[in-house]
């Protein structure tokens, strides 16, 4: 009984039953349709693999009819069309004057741009302003170093103005069209305008003289040779009949009139003025009779800048050796170009002449600012007025160490200046040890630094001989204030990139008809009957 008992179970209640699991349609009732890749089941067709479909790209008139079934732009559509954005591969339109003019996207119609040289900077001004010069924009390229942009002027019908040493001569005194557009406005009641004209013609005069003597001597004039210099031009303004060259500025400070003699405070005494005119005479004797600035500055303008079609000055004769003489070069051709346009901005304000605007290309920056000190303030001067006067203009440099590497802490400051004043800052290849300079005056992620790097490097070696380009060359990212940049690839069209295109830069570079490892040609013999 003891053992029956301990297995014995205690009575308990009967079960109560479990509620059955709510099935699947119960959890989640919709309605009969395919899922995300399509009907699930037997026969339904449910695609394991959904392949990109083609994507079109329009303006909004072309796709109107397609909405809801379009989308907007991840890069902005106003402008000179660049090439493709690097990730999304969106087409990308770009320039400071569409930018301010017509998306209003900048506040200025500027643009500096930054990198390695080989990246193709010059690529891409050449792209924009063949883009501009097709909606009526003249550019004027304000001294072509290399002659790289000569083929593209001469495709748009423009000018050519050839400078150096033997080739063609600029007069810095030469008023341009000023004179001439003077009287025109006095004739028609434009007396302000007319004054306007002739004060500007006057203060660049002045200007572009103070600049060659600091480039001259590596150190500006003192204060009361600029005082005696400006009075003489003034001389010359009221008493010389045609346009005065360097050398009668020389004469009217030898034969010492009574206007210069009252700034030169002489109290009367000639001694005292020959002086104070010593050093200014020297100076002025080496810029019209040879010294390390030649001749070019000596005589009358040789070709007179036209303001009505494309312009560019060719200065690449100069040899590169020849910074004093480039950055002289450079500045008397920034002046005269920058005159003209006020020039026809008058005739055009008078009602005269039909409204025009330019597109300025200032490159090689660097090399006007390291001529002198001073230089900063020169370059300054003539470039700070572009959104009034209605010039978009782009500079080109290489790196910021070049606008940075200044004696004078007041002439760095201006030049990063440069950089920060600018509507948009267009920046290719750069070393790592740029970034630094670079992010004190735009923002820049780490990403888009990493970016700028990689852009940089040098190609992959290539033992065959093949052509084998830089990862970086013309890639670049188009910055705007904070914003995030816009990584682009410029593509170029098929009369850009052959053999004798518009880029053609490296034609002393081409091979021969018959092969670089030939026999030499024969030279041709002297006079003496032997090679």
């Amino acid at each position: 009984m003891a053992l029956m008992k301990m297995f014995t179970r205690s009575p308990r209640k009967a079960a109560e039953p479990v509620p059955a699991a709510p099935t699947k349609a119960e959890r989640h009732p919709r309605e009969a349709g395919p899922g995300s890749r399509g009907w699930t089941g037997r026969g339904g067709g449910m695609a394991a693999l959904v392949p990109s479909v083609t994507e079109y790209r329009g303006t909004t008139v072309q796709v109107c009819g397609l909405w809801p079934f379009s989308s907007g732009a991840s890069s902005p559509m106003i402008g000179v069309p660049l090439g493709r954005h690097e990730e999304t591969q969106a087409t990308v339109c770009c320039d400071p004057i569409s930018w301010f003019q017509r998306a209003r996207l900048i506040s200025n119609p500027s643009a500096f741009i930054l990198g390695k040289p080989g990246l193709g900077k010059s690529t891409l001004v050449r792209r924009m302003f063949l883009g501009l010069s097709a909606q009526g924009v003249h550019p004027l390229v304000l001294g072509d170093l290399k002659g790289e942009h000569v083929k593209a002027v001469q495709a748009l019908g423009g000018q050519v103005i050839k400078l150096g040493r033997g080739v063609g001569y600029l007069n810095i005194l030469d008023p341009g069209q000023a004179v001439e557009v003077a009287q025109l406005l006095e004739g028609s009641d434009h007396h302000e305008a007319a004054t306007r004209v002739r004060a500007d013609a006057h203060g660049r005069c002045l200007n572009m003289v103070v600049s060659l003597i600091t480039i001259s001597r590596n150190n500006p004039p003192t204060d009361q040779e600029q005082t005696i210099l400006d009075r003489a031009l003034r001389v010359l303004d009221d008493k010389f009949v045609g346009i005065p060259v360097l050398k009668d500025l020389l004469d009217v400070i030898v034969s010492a009139p009574d206007e210069l003699r009252q700034v030169a405070l002489d109290r009367g005494d000639m001694a005292v003025y020959l002086q104070e005119t010593r050093a200014l005479e020297a100076t002025l004797l080496g810029l019209t009779g040879g010294g390390k600035l030649g001749e070019i500055f000596s005589q009358q303008t040789t070709n007179p800048m036209k303001r009505d079609r494309a312009v560019v000055f060719d200065v690449s004769s100069i040899d590169g050796t020849e910074t004093d003489l480039q950055a002289a070069v450079l500045l008397a051709c920034w002046s005269y170009g920058f005159g003209t346009v006020n020039v026809a901005n008058a005739l055009a304000d008078a009602g005269l002449e039909p409204r025009r605007n330019y597109f300025v290309v200032l490159d090689e920056l660097w090399r006007a600012l390291r001529s002198g000190k001073g230089m900063v303030d020169r370059v300054d001067a003539l470039t700070r007025l572009n959104r009034s006067v209605g010039v978009g203009q782009i500079m080109i440099s290489h790196t910021m160490s070049d606008l940075l590497a200044l004696p004078a802490e007041e002439d760095r400051m201006k030049a990063r200046g440069f950089v920060e004043r600018s509507g948009m800052v267009i920046c290719g290849g750069l070393p790592a040890s740029e970034m630094p300079l670079l992010t004190s005056a735009i923002p820049l992620s780490r990403q888009e630094q990493q970016k700028l790097i990689s852009w940089q490097d040098p190609p992959a070696w290539d033992s065959r001989g093949v052509d084998v380009e830089p990862p970086g060359r013309g890639k670049f990212l188009i910055k705007v204030g904070g914003r995030p940049g816009i990584p682009v690839q410029v593509g170029l069209t098929s009369i850009e990139t052959g053999d004798h295109g518009v880029n053609d830069t490296e034609t002393r570079w081409h091979a021969p008809a018959d092969s670089l490892l030939g026999p030499a040609a024969p030279e041709l013999p002297l006079e003496g009957g032997t090679p």
